[in-house]
């Protein structure tokens, strides 16, 4: 779904991004594993990576959700500096040139300022800078709804079959770009039309 220059703007390069972590903020928690895709080729353009944990907190929750283990991580995730100069290339490379990539994600903001701040900590610069789109906020404005009306247990039975997200960062970023590209793909309601 790249979109093409226009009124003086750079080409668009849609990236489905979507992490794993130990916890809720990067201040306290470490990123353990992050998955990105081109939104219009999941399959063949992909990226993912397993870091090795940074010295932090961890939820028990957190961990149980992705089936991550420290322990593993400790001895073959990848040092974070490496792991994000591998993201920051494979951005580089995927991206047409004249087009700025732009981050997708469901629930953007918890994925985004996980790959914000370690972009920033490890390579001092942001590839996708402060470009975020939310596939729930989306939501809310191509499908009328209320924030509650974007929860996964909602769109995941209408786009994706109803299957469940694996809390597998690659395979979630699949799914989420499946899921962006049938929800841009709606009609705008008639109320939020804009004049002419």
């Amino acid at each position: 779904m790249s979109r093409g220059e226009g009124a003086g703007d750079e080409g668009e390069c849609f990236i489905s991004v979507d992490v794993e972590t130990g916890g809720a903020t990067p201040a306290d928690y470490a990123l353990l594993s992050i998955g990105a895709c081109l939104v219009d080729d999941p399959d063949e353009s992909t990226f993912y990576a397993e870091l090795r944990p940074e010295d932090k907190r961890s939820t028990q929750e957190a961990l149980e959700v992705s089936k991550l283990s420290l322990d593993v991580l400790r001895t073959m995730g990848e040092p974070p500096a490496e792991a994000m100069q591998r993201f920051a290339d494979w951005v580089g490379d995927v991206v047409p040139a004249g087009h700025r990539p732009v981050f997708v994600g469901f629930n953007a903001p918890f994925d985004w300022m996980f790959v914000a701040d370690y972009f920033e900590r490890y390579l001092g610069r942001n590839p996708f800078g402060y470009s975020a789109l939310d596939i729930k906020a989306l939501a809310m404005g191509r499908l009328g709804g209320t924030w509650a009306q974007t929860s996964m247990s909602v769109l995941g039975p209408r786009y994706l079959s109803g299957r469940p997200l694996a809390h597998h960062a690659l395979s979630d970023a699949q799914d989420q770009a499946a899921l962006f590209r049938a929800v841009y793909a709606e009609p705008v309601p008639a109320a939020a039309e804009q004049p002419s």
